[in-house]
């Protein structure tokens, strides 16, 4: 299936902001093994390599931003979840590696 290819990309602190404000659902893609040792606070966890567009919790209004480690895998995220019919554009650019660089706060695994 085609799909346009839409995909915002939003920065670190763009996205902090968002969570803070109750205006955004966080959906990490990053597999398991990543989220243990560091995940970002308060993300919700889908890995990309059995990804289901439909294991997204209802985001009740929110608008939904897909993050990786670098960015990469939150586009194919984005992408797979708009072919599904989502409207899930936004992705956070740079990955938890930006987040970082950007100073904000992650948890460590368990």
């Amino acid at each position: 299936m085609a799909h346009a290819g839409e995909v915002e990309n939003l920065t670190p602190e763009e996205v902090a902001e968002g969570l803070r404000a109750g205006r955004m659902l966080l959906v990490d893609v990053r597999e398991l093994n990543e989220t243990a040792v560091e995940s970002y606070p308060d993300a919700v966890i889908v890995p990309l390599s059995h990804f289901d567009p439909a294991a997204i919790p209802d985001p009740q209004g929110k608008q939904v931003v897909f993050a990786c480690r670098s960015g990469r895998r939150s586009v194919t995220a984005s992408l797979a979840a708009q072919d599904a019919g989502l409207p899930y554009k936004s992705h956070l650019a740079g990955g938890i590696l930006a987040w970082k660089a950007a100073g904000l706060p992650t948890k460590p695994g368990s």
